[in-house]
């Protein structure tokens, strides 16, 4: 058992609301592969995931105070990171590339003989191919299980945009996973 697991969540973040820089690199051990996960769905590539990740962690280790311990740790550090991932998106990118909500995407079945044979670094790399906006609808909805309308909200765009979005990337996923065979 690693040092990271005799301490419980409640013990890591007294320590981090205490500044103890030990109890801070703990508490990012246990969870920074989790999170850096969540980077990659919506970096264009690692070094800008890696980035994403350390922002927000310092982001947590700042708003440690403001935790109550009402929920999950690993869920409200997840909130900050999501949170930080679409920051940094807007900042790097100024713009969404979205297309038209009213254009309709084909709706393609997907042989699931495909899924079997990639793994989720697979997944991951194929996910980071999708356009910016069908990536970040992608990750927020399938992912991360906002509703289309909490995305609109988030991302300042319509509903149809959003569900649309998630249907081109639901079709270019599938291009993309025809093109591994």
């Amino acid at each position: 058992m690693g040092e990271r697991e005799l301490y419980s969540d409640s013990e890591l973040v007294q320590g981090c609301k205490n500044n103890d820089r030990k109890y801070q690199e703990l508490l990012y051990r246990k969870y920074a592969k989790k999170m850096y996960g969540i980077c990659l769905g919506y970096a264009a590539e690692r070094s800008m995931a890696q980035d994403i990740l350390q922002d927000g962690f310092i982001k947590v280790f700042k708003k440690i105070d403001t935790f109550r311990e009402q929920g999950s740790l690993e869920g409200w550090i997840r909130r900050i990171i999501t949170n930080t991932a679409l920051d940094y998106m807007r900042q790097k990118t100024r713009t969404f590339d979205f297309i038209d909500e009213n254009k309709e995407v084909e709706e393609e079945q997907l042989d699931n003989s495909i899924l079997e044979k990639i793994n989720s670094d697979g997944i991951f790399r194929i996910i980071q191919q999708l356009p910016h906006g069908a990536r970040t609808v992608f990750n927020l909805y399938a992912i991360e299980g906002y509703s289309h309308k909490e995305i609109a909200d988030k991302l300042e765009i319509t509903e149809g945009t959003s569900k649309s979005q998630f249907k081109r990337a639901r079709s270019l996923l599938k291009e993309l996973l025809r093109d591994l065979i």
